[in-house]
């Protein structure tokens, strides 16, 4: 059944929808399967989006119809599809009117994906007015709030030395705490890898209180703060509490230091919001394992790593891992920093939207994934700052001299970028940076040749 003719206007203009702010817009990249027509397709898209059904229906009525979703754009050579979604459509609060991520969801990347006309589609970008920005919960905390413990101007702050135990798995309770007092030596922040839980070889009620030692000492032996981000994803609502509950006891006058992280894309919205309404003053670790299933440029349906990005800022993610952008051994390229700006700044263009955030706190950039000191300055320059947090697990631990220095030769490149020096020379003042050379030789090879005989390593 052709439903153009009540699911489809391309009359519409783009920035009068925008300037009404009663509709949420969002850009697929979308190709029917052949045989049909595209405009025909896209209108079943809308309707299964929102009102329609496959069938004309007899409870159908004037008000139903002020609610329908509507195409307003078509490209077919660029497979463009724009899709106006009046805001009432989508499903709010019991318990304060506020809006849900499931429902935009459910509607906008719902049965549409397996519809028998659909070759395939992809969410590419999305706008949300600022009514609706106001309805969802945001960020409670936010890298200031992590600069601030570490004794930082709480703008512009700075990088965040990071590290992920390593190996991700197979390490008990003792092993797992000195592998973090290693790095805290250095280092700033340790979170849990995303598998890391409550595994029978190191129990969270073994290991946690031996983390939290190791944390006592460092801070004692260093004389500055760290921060821990503890993995409480799980499938149960209440084990998730137990495993922060048990948490914020066991850091007890630290519990500030203490960061949650959830599982975002595997453990879904409600796990987002979970965290983020039951514990507002803990920093919201958004772990986004599992995401390239959907978000992978050879994915063609679902919805991109921008369009993930910008939904952990609505749930209220205080930080999102958002790949490498090229530097590490992640998928992505150095436009990738397009989703870094979205997340941190008021307002900036997408793909497709030009987005503003009306005040709401921003999202940390989590930058993961095979970086070490030699790959971070190229990073910098790409992105144009350092404000964020990057939590290097090789690149710490796989340090000639040790975690800590490991540690240390991140900031120290960091320092290096920061004030435009050039790497072989500064590492010749810098022992943890030039140390990095030598631990990271294939990389050191590739990115400054001729490195061993200007910081004069014969070997």
């Amino acid at each position: 059944m052709d439903q153009s003719n009540r699911y489809a206007d391309l009359s519409l203009k783009e920035d009068d929808l925008i300037a009404g702010g009663k509709h949420i817009l969002v850009a697929y990249k979308m190709a029917p399967k052949t045989g049909y027509g595209y405009l025909e397709a896209a209108a079943h898209f809308a309707a299964e989006s929102s009102t329609g059904t496959n069938v004309e229906v007899s409870t159908t009525d004037d008000f139903t119809r002020s609610v329908d979703a509507l195409v307003y754009h078509i490209d077919e050579a660029t497979e463009d599809m724009r899709i106006a979604y009046p805001i009432d459509l989508f499903d709010r609060n019991v318990t304060d009117g506020r809006f849900m991520l499931v429902s935009f969801l459910t509607l906008a990347i719902g049965n549409n994906q397996g519809m028998g006309d659909i070759k395939h589609a992809k969410m590419i970008d999305f706008y949300m007015p600022e009514r609706v920005i106001q309805m969802f919960d945001g960020p409670a905390k936010d890298i200031s709030d992590l600069w601030r413990i570490l004794g930082r101007p709480i703008k512009d702050g700075g990088y965040i030395a990071g590290t992920i135990i390593k190996p991700k798995l197979g390490l008990r309770p003792q092993q797992f705490a000195d592998a973090a007092y290693q790095f805290w030596l250095g280092g700033d922040f340790i979170k849990n890898d995303e598998p890391q839980g409550n595994q029978v070889f190191a129990p969270i009620k073994k290991t946690l209180p031996l983390v939290y030692d190791s944390l006592k000492r460092a801070q004692d032996e260093t004389g500055q703060a760290k921060l821990f981000s503890m993995n409480i994803t799980a499938d149960d609502h209440y084990e998730m509490l137990a495993r922060a509950d048990f948490a914020l006891e066991v850091f007890g006058p630290d519990a500030d230091k203490l960061a949650f992280l959830v599982d975002g894309y595997v453990g879904g919205p409600g796990m987002v919001t979970t965290a983020r309404r039951q514990y507002p003053g803990q920093y919201l670790h958004y772990h986004r394992a599992g995401h390239g299933a959907v978000t992978s440029p050879s994915a063609k349906r679902g919805y991109t790593a921008f369009v993930l990005a910008k939904m952990s800022r609505l749930q209220g993610a205080s930080g999102i891992h958002v790949g490498t952008m090229g530097y590490g051994k992640m998928e992505g390229e150095g436009d990738d920093r397009g989703i870094a700006y979205m997340i941190e700044r008021d307002e900036c263009q997408g793909p497709v939207y030009f987005q503003k955030w009306y005040g709401m706190k921003p999202t940390t950039p989590i930058i993961s994934g095979g970086m070490n000191a030699l790959r971070l300055p190229g990073f910098f320059k790409n992105l144009g700052h350092g404000n964020v947090i990057n939590t290097a697990g090789g690149g710490s631990y796989g340090h000639i001299d040790s975690p800590a220095a490991g540690a240390v030769s991140l900031r120290q490149s960091y320092e290096c970028w920061k004030a435009g020096a050039d790497p072989i020379e500064f590492a010749k003042e810098h022992k943890e940076f030039a140390r990095a050379f030598e631990s990271f030789p294939g990389d050191a090879d590739k990115l400054f040749p001729g490195w061993r005989e200007k910081l004069g390593v014969h070997k």
